[in-house]
């Protein structure tokens, strides 16, 4: 789906409704249990403790339901295609956003609606996805059924590894926070990635202008 050319960019209907709700509800989720989380560790007090951590525990099976349902979505649809991974133009991607997006440079891979994703963006959500969300869902749910450890034959464990993991994985997600709400604002305008994710649209290059080696089908 598509719209009007103007000015060289072309508006185009990149994320459907279900793309839009699991990105904000998710984000909701990330940022609800890292501060429960952080009150359970006792940073500060909010909720009270054993409230926070009755808040952290449903988010976080909501986000492993929540979880499940991308996974099966993407299956579905054949939007896995947008995560597979590439090298090609990874370089430059990276020094336009060190340095070409401050001197006005183009950058060097457009989205379009058969890549949404640049290299980096590609190599980082997929590293997200199948690497930190299932290592912070294993230690999380270590730590919730510690009780459970010895029957299991888990009694060699430390408790305190464990948190202390699943910490360092909550602090991951933050940094993962704040540098996709800086990059939210590389659009051709500061607010255009932002809207685009409430609306579903958003304006792109014309197709035709994009590199040849965009619509190429192998990853590498």
């Amino acid at each position: 789906m598509s719209g009007s050319v103007k000015n060289g960019l072309k508006k185009v209907y990149l994320y459907t409704r279900f793309e839009r709700f699991w990105h904000w509800f998710q984000a909701a989720l990330i940022l609800v249990l890292a501060a429960t989380g952080l009150e359970v560790h006792g940073s500060f007090s909010l909720l009270g403790f054993e409230r926070a951590v009755a808040v952290h525990e449903w988010c976080a099976w909501a986000w492993l339901g929540l979880y499940v349902f991308i996974v099966f979505w993407l299956s579905t649809t054949g939007e896995w295609k947008q995560y597979v991974p590439t090298t090609r133009k990874i370089y430059e991607v990276a020094m336009y956003y060190a340095s070409g997006i401050f001197r006005g440079e183009p950058h060097p891979v457009p989205k379009t609606q058969r890549a949404k994703h640049n290299p980096l963006q590609r190599l980082t959500y997929l590293s997200i996805a199948t690497l930190l969300i299932p290592f912070q869902i294993a230690t999380g749910i270590a730590y919730l059924y510690y009780n459970d450890w010895a029957a299991l034959g888990l009694a060699s464990l430390s408790l305190e590894t464990v948190a202390t993991l699943h910490t360092i994985g909550a602090f991951g997600f933050l940094a993962f926070v704040v540098v996709h709400v800086y990059m939210t604002t590389t659009g051709h305008t500061v607010s255009a990635h932002v809207i685009a994710m409430f609306t579903g649209w958003e304006e792109v290059e014309d197709e035709k202008s994009v590199p040849e080696w965009e619509r190429k089908t192998s990853p590498m």
